[in-house]
């Protein structure tokens, strides 16, 4: 269910496509329903429906997970009035499982508990006990089988004092949902179509009703306003970075950590405070992240350094445009790799150096002040400080090719297309536009001049 307006978002965004650890909160659950490895997933949208649809058709990309099919809500009569937008995509076989697009952290286990408990043949509901249960639906209970669920504006001072409460998932076979969603009314204090009266049909058919309860209040933490948001974010967050320290990653602070995506490590890791991760980031064994660095869509081989805000910015990963960095590489601090960077091992940059799609063989250096754009770089090459490939010229990128062991002085511009020959060494203060031979030292620019007894210009008064 996705269609709610969530006004206390206070947003033009629709609430389901606010932003969790770098993804909607919509996507979230979608994700999950993949775990799971659902035949069917259907969004009901509403409000900002056509933005919805088209952000969750743009995350599933061309090889979706699962057969995927919108049904929209307008207006938006109650949850009952929702599930019912669905009907003629169901089909009768089968479970289906109603989860809500503004509860992100749900665990696919959890859901695989509710199933089992579905069995194909019982309404399973998913329950939790809050000391303070206010707003939401009570389960009332014979023994072990439930009865009903009364909603807070409809329930006695008596059903009130009951703890347990209904998430709002629930794992119910399709062709018997069918039956009891067309006999819902609207006779309660919302004037709404409760999806939570199928419960009182399927007691009256002798349908036996279950209620899986679990502890971990995190998992059905609904999004209803920024601050929820931001406390699900720590929350979520936490959770990350706990998983990380049972597997061995020395967190500096467990508190100060930011994974937006995926990041997966190898023994033996360490990360400072403040450091973002986003998309997909493979850190090998024995790599060190220092403080505030922001990774995205990167591989990092064992031994790496990344020092103190060093910015990388990967492409999608495994593309052409993911960065790699190579074993023993020491990076930053302050630099910044951009889509196609790919660095061997040994390689050095330093403090305000920029590589965009370039490639730096194993023990080339560039440790200061330098831009590396569209370049080809061979292995010990030295790329001296304030040195640039000027590799646009207005409407076409050109390569520059710096072949094995040659050294690049300080404050030169390369302009591409552009071969320096192996071995060979381009004076400081050069620019140069033509190809250069292996071994030559190549120097260009204009002979220095010293006037004696030069006055500069003076103001008149």
């Amino acid at each position: 269910m996705a269609a709610g307006k969530g006004t206390r978002m206070k947003s033009k965004l629709p609430k389901v496509l606010h932003l969790l650890a770098g993804r909607a909160l919509l996507q979230h659950v979608m994700d999950t329903a993949a775990e799971l490895s659902a035949r069917q997933v259907v969004v009901i949208s509403g409000h900002g429906a056509a933005q919805v649809e088209a952000a969750v058709t743009a995350a599933m990309g061309a090889d979706p997970r699962f057969d995927l099919q919108f049904v929209r809500q307008e207006p938006q009569l109650g949850t009952g009035h929702a599930v019912q937008q669905a009907l003629p995509v169901l089909g009768d076989d089968g479970v289906v499982l109603v989860l809500s697009g503004d509860v992100p952290l749900m665990r696919a286990e959890t859901l695989q508990q509710l199933i089992a408990a579905c069995a194909g043949t019982r309404l399973a509901l998913l329950t939790i006990d809050f000391a303070d249960p206010t707003g939401y639906g009570r389960i009332m209970r014979r023994g072990d089988t439930v009865q009903a669920i009364v909603e807070q504006k409809d329930a006695s001072a008596e059903q009130r004092a009951i703890n347990e409460i209904y998430s709002g998932i629930m794992a119910v076979p399709a062709a018997p949902l069918k039956r009891w969603l067309a006999r819902l009314d609207n006779k309660n204090a919302q004037s709404e179509y409760y999806l939570t009266d199928i419960v009182k049909f399927a007691v009256a058919d002798g349908v036996e009703v279950v209620a899986h309860k679990i502890a971990d209040a995190l998992q059905v933490e609904g999004v209803n306003s920024p601050l929820q948001l931001a406390d699900l974010e720590r929350a979520y967050q936490r959770r990350t970075a706990l998983q990380l320290m049972e597997h061995g990653v020395r967190l500096a602070d467990p508190a100060r950590l930011d994974v937006r995506g995926s990041l997966q490590c190898g023994q033996d890791v360490a990360i400072d405070v403040n450091c973002v991760f986003e998309g997909q980031v493979s850190l090998a064994d024995d790599v060190t992240v220092g403080a505030n660095c922001v990774i995205s869509n990167a591989t990092i081989g064992a031994g790496a350094v990344i020092h103190p805000f060093t910015h990388i910015e990967g492409g999608k990963f495994g593309s052409k445009d993911a960065v790699e960095v190579g074993a023993g590489a020491l990076i930053g601090p302050f630099a910044r790799l951009r889509p196609g960077a790919k660095l061997g091992t040994q390689v050095h940059v330093g403090n305000f150096v920029e590589i965009k799609n370039s490639s730096l063989a194993d023990g080339a250096k560039a440790n200061h002040l330098a831009y590396l754009g569209d370049a080809t770089v061979g292995e010990r090459v030295n790329f001296g400080a304030g040195s640039i490939t000027a590799n646009y010229d207005g409407a076409f990128k050109h390569r520059t090719i710096i072949e094995a062991d040659v050294h690049i002085g300080s404050n030169c511009v390369l302009i591409a297309p552009l071969t320096i020959g192996a071995s060979g060494t381009v004076g400081g203060g050069s620019t140069l536009t033509k190809d250069t031979p292996a071994g030559a030292l190549s120097v260009a620019r204009a002979r220095q001049v010293s006037i004696p007894n030069w006055k500069r210009p003076q103001k008149t008064k």
